[in-house]
This record gives structure tokens, C-alpha cells and sequence, in this order.
């Protein structure tokens, strides 16, 4: 992920999903991954009304991830299918920067408490 646009990617943590949102919803579910499918008639009611959703893409901004990564959404009218994993990793770069082996530093940076 990069900080903003043109600048070296950086490994980032990502923080724990809004309380409302379809991916704390799906989290909370216990299950590591998922398919949920949006045409079948029996899709669940929770899935039908507008929740929080979560966008994450090349830039990643958790100082400001309520106003710059969430939105008001429908999936059931937005996906034909949703596919859940609860835990992944990085996508790595081709080329490799410090800010990228390094990663970031533990919130509790500098005092390690």
C-alpha cells in the first residue's frame, strides 16, 4: 500500500473493521472464509440493508479510514457474490523499498509499553 499516490509502497497493519460494518458482521461469524451468494432468494435480510463497507485499495490512509475507506452500501444490491477471508496477507511489490521490509512500527512505538 502507499501513503499517497507516487510514493514508495509501504507494508501496512490494517485496523480492525467498524462496529456496522458488513466486515465486522462477517468477522464476527467465526468462519475463516466465506462464500456468500447474493441471487439466491434466500439471501438474509441483514445483507439487504445499507451497512458500512469498507474500501481498500493502493492507498491506505488509517488516520482518516472512517472518511477516506468507508461508505454506505447495499451488497445485495451491489454483488451477485461475496467471497470472505478473514485473514490474508500482503500483496508484495516488485520492487522492494525500506518502508516495505521494515514495515510499520508497533502502535506503541517509541516506548514499547
Amino acid at each position: 500500500m502507499r501513503p499517497n499516490w507516487g510514493e514508495p509502497p509501504q507494508r501496512r497493519r490494517v485496523r480492525p473493521a467498524l462496529h456496522g460494518s458488513y466486515e465486522a458482521l462477517f468477522h464476527e461469524i467465526g468462519t475463516p472464509r466465506f462464500l456468500v451468494d447474493l441471487l439466491s432468494g434466500q439471501t438474509a435480510e441483514v445483507l439487504r440493508r445499507p451497512r458500512l463497507e469498507r474500501a481498500i485499495g493502493v492507498i491506505y490512509r488509517p488516520e482518516t479510514e472512517r472518511a477516506s475507506h468507508y461508505f454506505s452500501a447495499r451488497l445485495a444490491g451491489q454483488f451477485d457474490a461475496v467471497i470472505h477471508i478473514d485473514e490474508t496477507r500482503a500483496v508484495e511489490p516488485l520492487e522492494r523499498t525500506a518502508g516495505w521490509e521494515l514495515g510499520e512500527p508497533p502502535e506503541t512505538y517509541p516506548t514499547a509499553l
